[in-house]
């Protein structure tokens, strides 16, 4: 399926979310708080996580864990969240570290697989589905480094093809062991986060439309992947106009 490019779209709607602003506390929190749900299950349902939004939410709100499934399926909401609240905190500044990046993984990753928790991989990794090679691990810290010292120049773009960029970076560098594409979409949200823009969920419906654009970008071709990104932003932007007009009505 081919995405158009919603870049001007997307600053149009962003016009529209900036005369909702500013918002009070309450509104603030109802906001953050319908996203940690909804952005934590989309990203783990992505990677074959089987909780259900419901599910997510029941795991999140009362602690309470779900028959049948795995453990690891409830870790990996748990830590979610808790890189959600970080996410949220460094929304705050203008710049992204590669601490930052560390940070995520580690607090997504930790219950999980606590010795490879916001640490790069130390072995080679395949990824399924693609013929793309991602580096050796001796090559990770400094592509990481050169990913961190690039953002200035990609942060000229549009706010909305910056995100997608750092996205497409950071998994075509794979730092590490697991949990690549989960901390890539947190990555891509904090900077749409700094740039004003809301969250922005990839629904796992159209997963396989994620992964082409993906693997398309994997050989050279960048235009499809801003495109999808584009068309996700608009579709929660306008989710967003319609959640803020939800708490405006009198």
């Amino acid at each position: 399926m081919n995405y158009e490019n919603r870049l001007s779209d997307n600053s149009i709607l962003q016009e529209k979310i900036r005369a909702h602003r500013p918002l009070d506390t309450y509104e603030v929190k109802q906001l953050k708080e319908y996203y940690r749900i909804g952005l934590t299950w989309s990203s783990n349902a992505l990677e074959g996580n089987s909780l259900t939004e419901s599910e997510t939410k029941v795991v999140l709100e009362d602690g309470i864990t779900i028959g049948g499934k795995p453990m690891k399926d409830h870790f990996e909401a748990i830590g979610h969240s808790e890189a959600f609240d970080l996410l949220y905190k460094l929304s705050g500044g203008q710049d992204i570290t590669e601490a930052d990046i560390l940070g995520l993984h580690r607090l997504f990753y930790y219950r999980i697989d606590t010795e490879s928790a916001g640490k790069y991989r130390e072995r080679n990794v395949i990824i399924t589905g693609t013929d793309f090679t991602p580096p050796t691990p001796t090559a990770v810290p400094l592509a990481m480094q050169e990913f961190i010292s690039n953002l200035p120049t990609l942060r000229k773009l549009h706010p909305v093809e910056y995100s997608a960029m750092l996205h497409l970076k950071l998994v075509t560098i794979h730092p590490f062991i697991d949990g690549n594409g989960r901390t890539a979409r947190l990555l891509m949200n904090l900077a749409l986060l700094q740039a004003g823009y809301p969250i922005t969920i990839i629904p796992p419906i159209i997963r396989g439309d994620y992964i082409s654009a993906l693997r398309d970008s994997n050989k050279g071709d960048d235009k499809p992947f801003v495109n999808f990104i584009s068309c996700c932003v608009w579709e929660s932007q306008k989710d967003y106009i319609r959640l803020l007009e939800s708490l405006d009505r009198k």
